[in-house]
């Protein structure tokens, strides 16, 4: 049996001609850049994501730096940020001038650390940067606490986690900016790269739509130094047709953690493999990713295991940022960040999209405790 670690092709399928018949639509009418479709989608998102409002932009990538930018980040200053999450949260820090400090994470949740974060902060931090990991909320009230304590301002990374949950209240909308990434294999993913910046109020909205139109609010007329940050409306326009079936692929997913959760239970192999946990306060986990602590240094041979079975599987993350080569001026080494490391040797993401059927589920665990004799 194949078990992909993720295949988009089922899910395309249902809306495949109301999604070219858009596309042709735009191609008609030569309308690529803004403009009506990309507005549209911006209204639908913000609603969705209950925010103020929300400006599509080019990536998640550049969602984070947008909003650094905004904020008028400077070489010296100083932001607050996980060594476990994806490049990119750290990259745009380093872009926009500023040096990234970094707060371990939490064991259980894999998400940045409030209590650590605090040891962090000195009169040179400007921002913290939480990451809401694999589509789980970080602990937001405290890190809400802290900025406010030391007149700090907040972008959430929610470029893994859209519809994500802390407490009721959706991810991206408790500080000044959240950001999205719409990167295909995301729960919603555009058909090549885009994103979105949440913000939480009006002036902010407008400064971020001047800074991804190369800083300029007329036409030739730039107020600041932006950048050609722009979501394509063809890609607006397929975001706004797949944000209707947002909710029912995120619940199809958490439907299969729940398959999981009940089969590796019944499989004799808890003490050998641990399963991503919930926190008290993650009232909705949309598991943009299924990743499992793989214990006693086996985790690269499952991995080769289960590829070799048909399988997919990846390792989110192998290496912590501290540790990247092109990091190596902040002087990071190993066992300053105990928690990111331990997490980067045993974690395994497992298949989880919406379309896996029940057999492929079974098969997946039943290969793993294969593996382990049982």
């Amino acid at each position: 049996m194949q078990v992909p670690l993720l295949d988009l092709r089922a899910q395309y399928a249902p809306m495949k001609e109301e999604i070219l018949a858009t596309v042709a639509e735009i191609c008609d009418s030569q309308r690529f850049i803004l403009g009506d479709k990309v507005e549209a989608f911006e209204k639908e998102l913000a609603a969705y994501c209950r925010s103020g409002a929300a400006i599509g932009v080019s990536s998640g990538s550049d969602a984070l730096l947008i909003a650094l930018m905004a904020e008028g980040i400077k070489p010296g200053d100083e932001i607050i940020t996980s060594p476990f999450t994806f490049f990119a949260t750290v990259g745009a820090i380093v872009r926009a001038g500023a040096k990234p400090v970094f707060a371990d994470i939490d064991p259980v949740t894999f998400n940045i650390d409030p209590a650590k974060i605090a040891e962090k902060i000195t009169p040179k931090t400007r921002a913290i940067i939480p990451v809401h990991l694999f589509g789980q909320a970080a602990d937001m009230d405290p890190i809400v606490a802290l900025a406010k304590e030391h007149d700090l301002f907040i972008i959430e990374d929610a470029c893994q986690a859209i519809g994500a949950e802390y407490k009721g209240k959706r991810v991206g909308t408790f500080a000044e900016y959240g950001a999205f990434s719409f990167f295909p294999s995301k729960n919603l993913g555009c058909f090549g790269d885009g994103g979105a910046v949440s913000c939480d109020t009006e002036e902010r909205a407008k400064l971020l739509k001047i800074f991804r139109n190369h800083g300029q609010s007329k036409t030739y007329i730039h107020e600041y130094v932006g950048g050609n940050f722009r979501i394509d409306a063809l890609q607006a326009a397929i975001l706004s047709i797949k944000l209707r079936s947002l909710d029912s692929w995120s619940e199809a997913r958490q439907k299969n953690a729940a398959i999981y959760r009940d089969l590796f239970a019944a499989s004799g192999i808890g003490d050998k493999v641990v399963l991503p946990q919930t926190a008290s306060y993650s009232v909705r986990h949309i598991y943009n990713q299924f990743c499992v602590l793989v214990k006693d240094g086996k985790r690269d041979a499952l991995k080769q295991h289960l590829l070799d079975s048909g399988v997919g599987c990846a390792v989110y993350y192998p290496l912590s940022l501290h540790l990247q080569e092109c990091f190596k001026e902040l002087g990071g080494k190993p066992g300053d960040y105990p928690e990111s490391e331990k997490a980067s040797g045993e974690i395994l993401a497992l298949p989880v999209f919406g379309e896996l059927s029940a057999e492929q589920l079974e098969y997946v665990v039943s290969t793993i405790a294969k593996f382990y004799g049982k």
